[in-house]
């Protein structure tokens, strides 16, 4: 039972901490939609969506009145497209997303992610189409999200398709140049990618899921940040169990959410991603949280120690309150999207190796990174490479989304705007890594994979 102290606490978590519900996904399988005429086939998948998401905008929007919680973004994840497209004769996959965008636009929603394949262990035919017409696609549309997923823990790593997403990426900053690039804020290179991610730009509805779905994304680095303000100097293990209570809080608020969009869009309640999403709003943070703990500037010794507490904290608090958490559920770096993040970048403390050992502890990988313009492709395939490594051999979710800054340099900075917000240019090492990435073949899976 809530009484008059939780529901205070709760309006000030959302009045002044920044707490949100940071999107309501609905997964939609488009496995039905797959025709061998492709333009029939495109029709069949706008028809579809906007049938199935006609009023998810309008609920959310309802909910957020009634209830006076901040919902940031209604999104729709589909089918990887690559298994879609390829039932159809055509080797032009851009209609595709031209139909996906088509139905986002009249949906109302912020994106739609799905244009993806997953090619861990090789690819068909259908996957190398799609993923040579990621950039055109990117460029052409609005509101469609990507990913690829090179790696798992059960399969290796596909180095081919590694090698084909570095020069993929440069391409789409090309094709995006009048724009900063911003093709490559859509577009996600994952190792073990989660078949029910709410979160963009890596969401797509997995095979394995129902016909369609609601998942929920919570956030709330700025009531973390708040409750740790608490327990200045009290050892780690009050710190721990501050940051589970508030996961627990905040998650609480998502289940509440989640139930109820499941109620009124007659649709399956998924999962709730309890992720801590920061945003470039003064407060909403993921690096000052770690600064809090103790840190003089995010990304000096003992950064990796803290994220690792805050990632373990949030995923044990946040379990208890919900009836299915899933997703990535922990902590994200984005640098672009947290204002802490780019101030220690600014600074010289946060550089990229440092965020790679970040990652080995936090929920995704490195995110909304901006390097040099003329970085090589291949060295971007190594970077894809070392991340996807550190997935498979420790069983996680990591991934990429690097933004190559299209006649820029160390020290420029980009801008995207809205929750995608700006970084500073970082540096990458100009030793060629040409050779390692054109051996090509498959990184084998580790020993552990083999479970049975």
């Amino acid at each position: 039972m809530l009484n008059q102290k939780d529901i205070l606490s709760t309006i000030e978590m959302i009045d002044q901490q920044h707490l949100d519900i940071r999107t309501i996904t609905m997964g939609i399988s488009l496995l039905s939609c797959c025709d061998p005429d492709a333009a029939r086939a495109c029709e069949k998948i706008y028809d579809k969506i906007t049938r199935c998401a006609e009023k998810l905008v309008a609920t959310g929007e309802d909910i957020e009145r009634e209830f006076g919680i901040p919902i940031v973004n209604k999104r729709i994840s589909v089918t990887p497209m690559a298994l879609v497209a390829g039932a159809s004769g055509t080797e032009d996959y851009v209609p595709f997303a031209l139909a996906l965008d088509r139905a986002a636009r009249n949906c109302g929603v912020n994106f739609i992610g799905g244009y993806s394949a997953l090619v861990q262990k090789g690819m068909t035919a259908a996957d190398e189409r799609l993923i040579r017409s990621i950039p055109e696609a990117l460029a052409r549309t609005e509101l469609v999200c990507s990913s690829v997923n090179v790696g798992s823990t059960r399969a290796g790593i596909n180095m081919d398709a590694v090698a084909l997403m570095g020069r993929v990426i440069k391409e789409t900053a090309a094709a995006t140049a009048d724009r900063d690039g911003l093709g490559c804020a859509k577009l996600v290179v994952f190792c073990n990618a989660v078949e029910d991610n709410p979160f963009m730009a890596g969401a797509f509805h997995g095979v394995g899921e129902a016909e369609k779905v609601i998942n929920v994304g919570v956030s709330g680095p700025g009531v973390v940040y708040h409750a740790l303000q608490s327990v200045k100097g009290a050892p780690f293990d009050v710190v721990a169990e501050t940051v589970k209570k508030t996961a627990f809080r905040v998650t609480r608020m998502g289940q509440l959410v989640a139930q109820e969009a499941s109620r009124r869009l007659d649709t399956p309640f998924g999962i709730v991603d309890l992720s801590l999403a920061p945003t470039p709003a003064i407060g909403d943070s993921v690096a000052r949280i770690l600064e809090e703990m103790g840190l003089e500037v995010c990304g000096t010794h003992g950064t990796t120690a803290a994220l690792a507490l805050l990632n373990d904290a949030v995923k044990k608090g946040g379990v208890m309150a919900s009836s299915s958490v899933g997703g990535l559920s922990g902590a994200f770096i984005p640098v672009s999207e947290d204002e802490g993040m780019i101030a220690a970048a600014e600074a010289g403390v946060l550089c990229l190796d440092k965020l790679e050992a970040m990652t080995c502890v936090c929920s995704v990988g490195l995110d909304m990174i901006a390097v040099p313009g003329d970085t090589p492709a291949e060295t971007i395939s190594a970077i894809i490479a070392d991340e996807a490594a550190i997935g498979m051999v420790n069983n996680k979710t990591t991934a990429v989304r690097l933004l190559p800054a299209p006649g820029k340099t160390v020290g420029d900075r980009i801008e995207m705007g809205g929750l995608l917000g700006s970084a500073p240019v970082m540096p990458v090492h100009p030793e060629s890594s040409g050779d390692f990435i054109a051996r090509g073949g498959r990184i084998p899976a580790p020993l552990h994979s083999l479970k049975n």
